[in-house]
């Protein structure tokens, strides 16, 4: 697919076949040192404990065009510490930060014309993987491992761009107590397909998930982390094992308090204490931020500070963290790699 047929402006969350993807084997030991290929299809043994035991982790993260032509990797080195966090809890091998950062940025210039250009608000998804793979039949960690990268154009995880959404507090459980909910595994993902096909069949964005122990308090929204601000503009966020640390959550977290001037509080989020909030929102990679208009809960909505506008607190932290990401706006040290 040529870059030429591709409206940057109308670009969704969708699988877009790029030009390389990059491609390392763990075998005897160790990890290659890995290769780029034209082949979107990976070729993996029937017995890999990826499709039987769910022996496998990814990542997500983006690249950006800047206004001067240059592209920049948003805090890559993040992403690589939390996958060698994944990895270790699954019992698989990781891999190095070097590797990691050096394999992204192999990736994003094979694939630059894929680039969405700066102002379209588009950026260059990349998701790197690592699953279990060789024969096998038993219940035990892979003979061998794949660690790959492959990317595509993305514009908006939520239609609309920057408007609220609405989202519905769901009676299941995203993940167990002392489980992989902090790790970025897709069992987690694949446990929310039904209640995040109950929430939008219902005309909600997504379903909001509870701690796995009490159901008491908010935990994800689908699959983003939670913020809220409070009326005396303090910027709340779950603290629990079982969420996910996510990398734009890291960051606003630091924004919020350095930037914006703003208490952070990372603690519970009781789902009887919504009131307790004047802005509300989802925030994660593919989400960037998703302004929450209201949260239903025992067949009553919530609404925060509205359904159709966006509240000040949630438009200045998009401002700077989107301003970051591109080189508009001076970013904190380290938080950018040039590619």
């Amino acid at each position: 697919m040529g870059n030429e047929s591709i409206n940057w402006d109308k670009l969704g969350f969708d699988y877009i076949k790029t030009d390389k993807r990059y491609l390392s084997y763990f075998r005897n030991g160790e990890w290659d040192k890995g290769t780029l290929t034209e082949d979107n299809v990976l070729h993996i043994s029937e017995g890999s404990t990826a499709l039987h035991y769910g022996q496998q982790c990814f990542e997500g993260m983006k690249a950006y065009r800047c206004k001067d032509g240059s592209i920049n990797l948003f805090r890559p080195d993040q992403n690589a510490l939390r996958m060698q966090r994944s990895c270790a809890r699954l019992l698989m091998p990781t891999v190095d930060t070097e590797q990691f950062i050096e394999a992204c940025k192999q990736v994003v210039r094979a694939n630059e014309r894929f680039i969405p250009p700066y102002g379209t608000g588009g950026a260059l998804y990349l998701r790197p993987f690592v699953i279990g793979v060789g024969d096998n039949i038993g219940v035990r960690t892979a003979p061998e491992f794949i660690f790959s990268i492959f990317c595509i154009p993305v514009g908006a995880y939520f239609k609309g761009g920057l408007t609220p959404h609405n989202f519905q507090i769901s009676s299941y459980d995203r993940a167990a107590p002392q489980g992989t909910g902090a790790a970025k595994v897709g069992g987690n993902y694949a446990a929310s397909l039904m209640p995040g096909s109950k929430a939008k069949k219902a005309n909600f964005a997504d379903a909001i998930y509870l701690d796995p122990m009490t159901h008491t308090k908010i935990e994800e929204v689908g699959s983003a982390n939670f913020f809220g601000i409070t009326h005396d503009n303090k910027f709340v966020t779950p603290n629990s094992p079982s969420v996910l640390p996510g990398i734009t959550r890291l960051s606003l977290i630091e924004l919020a308090k350095t930037r914006l001037g703003l208490e952070v509080v990372e603690g519970d989020v009781l789902i009887d204490k919504l009131s307790d909030f004047k802005e509300a929102g989802a925030c994660g990679t593919a989400a960037v931020i998703t302004p929450i208009g209201g949260i239903s809960y025992n067949d009553h909505l919530h609404v925060f500070h509205s359904e159709t506008e966006v509240g000040p607190v949630t438009q200045k932290l998009y401002k700077e963290l989107t301003g970051v990401q591109t080189g508009d706006i001076e970013a904190p040290a380290g938080w950018i790699v040039k590619v």
